[in-house]
């Protein structure tokens, strides 16, 4: 299936067009972070600036649109550029995780042998540690900083892909064009790159998109945990961890300080969303079985 038959069945679906428009609107606050919310410091943009010294928020005006949170952070500011931090996040973690599963998967299903059996059972040891608890450990190890965490979901996050691509080039490698490429000569490599990875790639993709909302939710939970992002960066999981304290409002108003919580909550909700619709849609756009 051509890209341009793929793009237009994904733009006339109703779900994926939703989960576009969102993305594209993330997107958009992302490029224009800088004019939309210009840093005080543009050495330290990501650096989120502080109206005063209060513990308590302070509700939306018309100095901090958003509101403020503990500490007198300005949501709106950490909203802004925090869309930057989740495309950061998951355009690293996701696509570097998924290359490492594609080498791995694809390389141990065409050998085989003692190799795959090798890199299989290593893969089994990193999936019989739990994801989150894996990534915790390593982060506090590594110590803070987003960078850190963005290692710590890479090295835990190729597995999946792995698993994928290997089942996938197990059962394309036992196809007929395999034996005919050999027999007019092909190497290893060309068939690897020109007709493996062709008639495979597309389930991973489908899921590397899926993962871009979960690996930001991942982060978003390790700064929430005070392993991620520094105090006072700009990432949608601090915004949400400076409301701990404030989530369950005052007494007789338990939504006193809702701005705190459901504005960073929102934005993280809507941008998993966004790339799961779009990698459902992808995913019955390239099944046959399940095409009308």
């Amino acid at each position: 299936m051509e890209w341009s038959e793929i793009l237009k069945r994904l733009i006339t679906n109703r779900l994926s067009l939703f989960g576009i428009i969102i993305v594209v609107f993330f997107a958009v606050v992302a490029v224009f972070a800088p004019w939309i919310a210009p840093p005080a410091d543009p050495d330290e943009p990501y650096e989120i600036p502080r109206s005063g010294w209060k513990v308590a928020p302070t509700p939306p005006d018309a100095d901090n649109i958003f509101g403020t949170t503990e500490g007198s952070y300005d949501i709106f500011y950490g909203m802004v550029w925090g869309s930057r931090t989740a495309f950061r996040i998951g355009f690293i973690v996701v696509g570097i995780s998924t290359l490492i599963g594609i080498a791995v998967g694809t390389i141990s299903a065409f050998y085989g042998g003692w190799f795959d059996e090798i890199m299989m059972r290593i893969t089994d040891v990193f999936m019989s540690i739990p994801f989150l608890v894996a990534a915790l450990v390593l982060t506090a190890i590594l110590g803070k900083g987003l960078d850190k965490v963005m290692i710590a979901l890479i090295v835990f996050g190729w597995m999946g892909t792995a698993r994928l691509m290997r089942s996938q080039v197990l059962e394309i490698k036992a196809e007929e064009f395999i034996d005919a490429a050999y027999a007019l000569g092909a190497g290893d490599t060309r068939i690897i790159f020109k007709h493996v990875l062709l008639n495979t790639i597309f389930p991973v993709l489908i899921q590397a998109c899926m993962r871009m909302g979960s690996m930001v939710i991942t982060a978003a939970t390790l700064s929430f945990l005070g392993v991620g992002a520094p105090p006072g960066y700009a990432d949608w999981g601090q915004m949400i961890s400076f409301a701990r304290n404030w989530i369950i409002g005052s007494q007789g108003n338990p939504l006193t300080y809702w701005y705190t919580l459901m504005i960073p909550g929102a934005a993280i909700l809507l941008f998993s969303l966004s790339w799961n619709l779009i990698g459902d849609a992808f995913r019955d756009i390239l099944d046959p079985k399940l095409q009308k």
